[in-house]
């Protein structure tokens, strides 16, 4: 491997760490509220125990059932997530 050129990469450090050379580059955190990625988890973890619900006996029956709880949990929290990512983006905003 050869090595970068400090100048090469614009807003980049060169980190040497024993025989290895790291290129690291600066970089700007994405503008994003974390609504959608909690949502889609939260949705995930509904279609999952939606899937389980014709399974119940069988889960039942071979002490599987904290599945659903888990679906359920998962759910739930993801409620309070999605809640949280918006009043957060909210207040986020209004501060600008």
């Amino acid at each position: 491997m050869t090595t970068p050129e400090p100048g090469a990469v614009p807003d980049a450090h060169v980190h040497e760490i024993g025989n290895r050379t790291y290129l690291v580059a600066d970089v700007k955190p994405l503008d994003v509220s974390g609504v959608r990625t909690v949502a889609v988890g939260a949705v995930l973890f509904l279609l999952a125990g939606l899937g389980l619900l014709p399974f119940h006996g069988w889960l039942e029956e071979h002490d599987r059932e904290w599945w659903l709880w888990t679906c359920a949990a998962g759910f739930g929290l993801g409620m309070f997530g999605v809640d949280y990512c918006r009043r957060r983006a909210r207040h986020l905003r209004g501060s600008d």
